[in-house]
């Protein structure tokens, strides 16, 4: 067992690392020691990442791995990978009868750390897939939220979530991004409440942007200070609740630390503690303004490996609904130009949720 260094909410949070049978690691996150025995496993062969190929007219570099299309698709209860292997149960990724919170790399990655082969394409360019691709459980429930799963286990997984970068940007990924993609809108096939994190070599085209911005001297300060309060939803122990007043999803909102820091890494235990109450609350008035779980896609935009000039810290939440069972489609325009027509107005949007 490690002791991680961030102890947040005057609790330390401890780390087991656990090498399942076929190869990959599981790592068990929780406030207390887990001595457990690890159940039977299964020890299927895992597909090493897939390639990458540069779209030489959006000059960005696009994923392909033809082993995804077998992944595990909406099982039964019964059948939930993600869930504590019980003994006599079906064999599940986590080989413990109990956890709070488990990373184990996912068997059908993406990215791989150890990806050698790609396709040799003439003029088109092409490279092994090298990355990390880490499926986050955030906790043993079937069902439930990052609002739902509590204060204490929010705390728990960005500490995580601080250990998985410093530990992800050593193996050599050059950009590192934790998300959650939540509801059949978006398109989950596991509904067991998780997310995700890729480590990527090259940095990806919207975040090398992100930091040619900030290195070309955007203060995102600035911008908070002058969208709040009329944009804001809240803010507490150094952490901005807003929706941007160039949000390009409905009801997008950001959450950002007033002072600039680069990631989750460099906040300060404040700011992490307000930061882990924001992502269940964001949540909660996101469920309770759509009357329903609500699809969201969100994610932590962090620095790059090595750190970058100016960068500020945010963490995104992109919502698919535009109103109580309206998707917002991503139809040709928003798909063909990036140009993305907006339903509700930000300053609408904010006011909304500020009042739920």
């Amino acid at each position: 067992m490690t002791q991680l260094s961030r102890s947040l909410g005057g609790k330390p949070t401890f780390r087991r690392d656990h090498r399942k049978a076929d190869g990959r690691m599981l790592y068990l996150y929780g406030r207390k020691l887990h001595d457990l025995e690890a159940q039977a496993e299964s020890a299927d062969e895992i597909a090493q990442g897939g390639e990458i190929r540069h779209h030489p007219l959006r000059d960005e570099w696009n994923v392909y791995a033809a082993h995804r299309q077998n992944r595990t698709f909406k099982p039964s209860a019964a059948q939930d990978p993600l869930a504590p292997t019980i003994p006599g149960g079906p064999k599940t990724e986590i080989p413990f009868e109990e956890f709070e919170l488990a990373i184990f790399e996912n068997k059908f990655a993406a990215f791989h750390p150890s990806a050698s082969s790609a396709a040799k394409l003439g003029t088109v360019a092409t490279e092994p897939a090298r990355g990390a691709c880490d499926v986050v459980v955030f906790g043993p429930e079937p069902s439930g939220s990052l609002h739902t799963v509590g204060e204490d286990r929010r705390q728990v997984l960005l500490a995580a979530l601080i250990d998985r970068y410093e530990t992800l940007f050593a193996q050599g990924c050059g950009y590192v991004l934790p998300f959650e993609n939540r509801g059949d809108e978006v398109g989950v096939t596991l509904h067991h409440p998780h997310g995700q994190i890729y480590g990527f070599e090259r940095i990806p085209q919207v975040q090398q942007r992100a930091i040619d911005a900030f290195d070309g001297g955007y203060d995102l300060a600035s911008e908070i200070d002058a969208a709040m309060p009329a944009y804001g939803i809240g803010e507490d122990g150094g952490i901005a609740a807003f929706v941007p007043r160039f949000a390009r999803f409905p009801y997008e909102v950001w959450l950002a630390p007033r002072n600039r820091r680069e990631g989750p890494w460099d906040c300060t235990p404040e700011e992490l503690e307000a930061l882990s109450y924001w992502l269940g609350e964001v949540t909660r008035r996101y469920d309770a303004l759509f009357e329903q779980p609500a699809a969201t896609m969100m994610a932590f935009h962090a620095a790059p490996r090595g750190g970058s000039s100016g960068y500020h810290f945010t963490v995104q939440f992109y919502p698919l609904l535009r109103a109580p069972g309206r998707i917002k489609y991503l139809a040709s325009v928003e798909q063909h130009t990036g140009t993305f027509t907006v339903d509700v107005m930000p300053e609408t949007a904010a006011r909304l949720l500020r009042e739920i």
